[in-house]
């Protein structure tokens, strides 16, 4: 997501735990994503992400809100 309900953050940042049903499947969706070289990002919450996919997924190391 790029805009973090919780915390109003507006980066790409990887969903709480606890608003998701399947943490593992939604982390490994986004190394995939990560893999393409789309240049953008579709996401559920927030404004469309047009930096790429792979800069994207970093939030990956940030990990969850």
């Amino acid at each position: 997501m790029t805009l973090d309900p919780y915390t109003a953050h507006t980066a790409p940042k990887i969903v709480a735990g606890a608003a998701t049903a399947d943490s593992v499947r939604n982390l490994e969706t986004l190394d995939a994503l990560g893999e393409t070289e789309a240049a953008t990002v579709l996401t559920g919450h927030g404004p469309t992400w047009r930096e790429g996919a792979a800069q994207a997924a970093r939030a990956r190391a940030a990990g969850p809100s």
